[in-house]
C-alpha cells in the first residue's frame, strides 16, 4: 500500500471521484512520500503488519483463506508482494487513476487505470474477501465520500480495510486538500453506505452481518 499520510498511515495517495483534483500523483510525488528519508510515512515493517491485519481478519470473519482483494487507490501496488506472499493463491486486483502507478506496476502487480465510479463497470456483480481503501477517503468531500462508501460496499463480500481519520486524530504527511469531520459523522456515513464497524479500521456488510458478535461490533 501507499501513503502519504499518518497516523499510522501507510495507504495510498490516490487521484480524482475527484480525489484532490489538483494532485499530481506522478512519480515525484511517490517518490516524496514514500521513499524520501524526510517526508516518507511509515516503513515496510508498518505495511507488513497492516497487511497482515487486513488478512487476518477478513479471514477470521470468512472462517477460510482469503481468494480475492481489491485495492482501491491502490497507489504503486504495495499490498501486492505482500499479499502474495502470505495467501499465493488469492488474487489482488488494484484500481488507481494514476497514469504513472499504471503504467509502471500496472501489468506487475495488476493494477488497472480506473476511480470509484468504476468499480462496477471493472467488477460486474462481484464481491470480494478483502476490500482495501487506504490514504484516499480523506480527501473526498463529504457527498464524494458517502459515494464512493457505497461503491465499496457493493463489492465487499467478506471485510473492508478502510482508513479514514477524523477531526479527532493527529496525523502528519500530505494534508493538502484533506478532509475531516466529527467521528460521528463518519460513523453515520458508514452505517448508510451498509457497513458494520469491527475495529482497527475494518467493516462488514450485510453479507457477513451474521458472522459478527455484538461485543465485536463498535
Amino acid at each position: 500500500m501507499s501513503s502519504a499520510l499518518s497516523s499510522l498511515w501507510n495507504g495510498h495517495p490516490s487521484g480524482p471521484l475527484y480525489f484532490a483534483p489538483m494532485k499530481q500523483f506522478d512519480q515525484a510525488y511517490f517518490d516524496k512520500w514514500y521513499r524520501h528519508p524526510t517526508h516518507k510515512v511509515g516503513d515496510a515493517g508498518d505495511l507488513r503488519r497492516q497487511v497482515n491485519l487486513a488478512v487476518s481478519a477478513a479471514e477470521y470473519m470468512l472462517a477460510r483463506p482469503i481468494r480475492s482483494v481489491l485495492d482501491v487507490g491502490a497507489g504503486e501496488g504495495r499490498w501486492n508482494p505482500i499479499v502474495q506472499r502470505l495467501r499465493p493463491s488469492a488474487t489482488y486486483y488494484g484500481v488507481d487513476p494514476s497514469e504513472y502507478t499504471v503504467r509502471r506496476y500496472g501489468a506487475r502487480r495488476n493494477i488497472v487505470h480506473g476511480t470509484f465510479d468504476d468499480l462496477d463497470a471493472l467488477f460486474p456483480n462481484q464481491r470480494f474477501d478483502l476490500v482495501v481503501c487506504c490514504s484516499v477517503l480523506n480527501y473526498l468531500s463529504r457527498p464524494d465520500m458517502a459515494r464512493a462508501l457505497r461503491h465499496l460496499a457493493r463489492h465487499t463480500g467478506g471485510v473492508a480495510f478502510l482508513e479514514i481519520f477524523t477531526s479527532e486524530d493527529h496525523v502528519y504527511g500530505d494534508t493538502n486538500e484533506w478532509h475531516t469531520e466529527p467521528p460521528r459523522v463518519y460513523r453515520r456515513m458508514l452505517s448508510n453506505a451498509g457497513f458494520t464497524p469491527c475495529g482497527m479500521h475494518c467493516y462488514v456488510t450485510s453479507a457477513l452481518d451474521n458472522n459478527i458478535a455484538a461485543l465485536e461490533q463498535l
